[in-house]
């Protein structure tokens, strides 16, 4: 297959299951807040992104945020400028930092730093927009900041940052095995299989985020 058609196949193919996981979000909510719900595309995003690319992956976020703009968002244009934003610095710096340093510890450390650009860029926009968008005083989303929008999203970014390194290689290995990948030795660099340790700390994490999510949410 032509290495164009190749990529856009999958940039494609991405596209169609992040949506997917966005609506399943949608079909199975799970709210921090009746305006703040967890919404899992990002993961096959940076997925995508790691595999293919950042520019693959800013591609994949415009595409997802726009289909969901035109079919089942209830927040409009503001909602969808929001997602591509948060996509696009969630998935985008995580793959930057991978492409550099395509080991496991690179994957681990872009995945973090993302986490922290991502939630600290949220902070700022709903310090900004929130206001406008619902119509209330900015004092009343201060006071939200720390004790609801900080969590939330830092919550989120951290368990999908968990749920990448414990599925990254595993979708890869078949995306290789259906010759729609080609394997390099430079991806390969440190790294190997995803080790044990690797998957049962990304387990606990996980589990760890789940537990913050249901202890905050009460």
């Amino acid at each position: 297959m032509n290495p164009k058609i190749r990529k856009l196949t999958l940039i494609g193919m991405f596209s169609a299951l992040a949506y997917v996981f966005t609506l399943v979000g949608h079909l199975v909510p799970i709210s921090f807040t009746d305006f703040l719900k967890y919404d899992p595309k990002d993961i096959i995003i940076v997925i995508a992104g790691f595999s293919l690319g950042p520019v693959s992956a800013l591609i994949i976020s415009v595409v997802v945020a726009l289909l969901e703009l035109v079919t089942i968002s209830q927040t409009g244009i503001i909602g969808c400028v929001m997602n591509i934003i948060s996509s696009v610095a969630f998935a985008c710096i995580a793959s930057l930092f991978y492409k550099k340093f395509k080991t496991m510890g690179g994957a681990i450390a872009g995945l973090i730093l993302a986490s922290l650009a991502t939630t600290a860029l949220m902070l700022l926009w709903n310090y900004i927009v929130t206001p406008i968008y619902m119509k209330i005083p900015r004092e009343a989303i201060v006071s939200m900041l720390l004790p609801i929008f900080l969590p939330f999203n830092l919550i989120k970014a951290f368990l999908n940052s968990a749920i990448v390194m414990l599925i990254y290689k595993p979708v890869v290995k078949a995306l290789r095995g259906a010759g729609l990948i080609r394997s390099e030795k430079t991806e390969e660099k440190g790294q190997g299989s995803i080790k044990i340790g690797v998957a049962l700390a990304s387990l606990f994490v996980i589990a760890l985020m789940i537990a913050l999510f249901i202890l905050l949410k009460q």
